[in-house]
């Protein structure tokens, strides 16, 4: 199949097939002699592994780490579950991050009156902490996390 039955049929977009390639996280695949790319059923289950590590928020190299382990017929389970754990510390940090940052905003609208009046609670506080605060980290695929912490 061409990339786009093969982006169909994964639910990758081309686009990031191509990607994917060309970080090593796929293999090159087969071309016809005209220069198109050629998808085999293995290609597309392997693509398809690869957006549901996605969907669950794995990164790229973490991914590659899977795909890994996933091709090894003798690899160790403690090794996925290890990977599997990792992520789950990381989406726990996240969680709170965001939880944080949610109750900050629920406790700055709840002193805004929100009327026509031009003083607000809300710009007064983004004003102090812009003054004082260190820049925020941010994700790719979860956006704002929380104050970056210098290393």
């Amino acid at each position: 199949m061409n990339i786009g039955q093969a982006a169909a049929a994964s639910g990758v977009s081309a686009k990031m097939i191509r990607y994917y390639e060309s970080i090593g996280l796929i293999p090159k695949t087969v071309r016809t002699e005209s220069g198109y790319r050629v998808y085999s059923d293995s290609d597309v289950h392997t693509l398809r592994f690869i957006r549901r590590a996605r969907d669950l928020g794995f990164s790229v190299e973490q991914i590659a780490d899977l795909v890994s382990l996933w091709r090894d017929r003798e690899r160790a389970s403690k090794e996925v579950k290890r990977i599997a754990l990792e992520h789950v510390g990381v989406l726990e940090r996240k969680i709170e991050e965001l939880q944080q940052m949610a109750g900050t905003l629920k406790h700055l609208a709840r002193t805004c009156h929100g009327d026509g009046r031009p003083d607000c609670p809300i710009i007064e506080e983004l004003a102090s902490e812009a003054a004082q605060a260190p820049p925020l980290k941010t994700d790719a695929k979860f956006g704002l996390l929380g104050k970056a912490t210098a290393r």
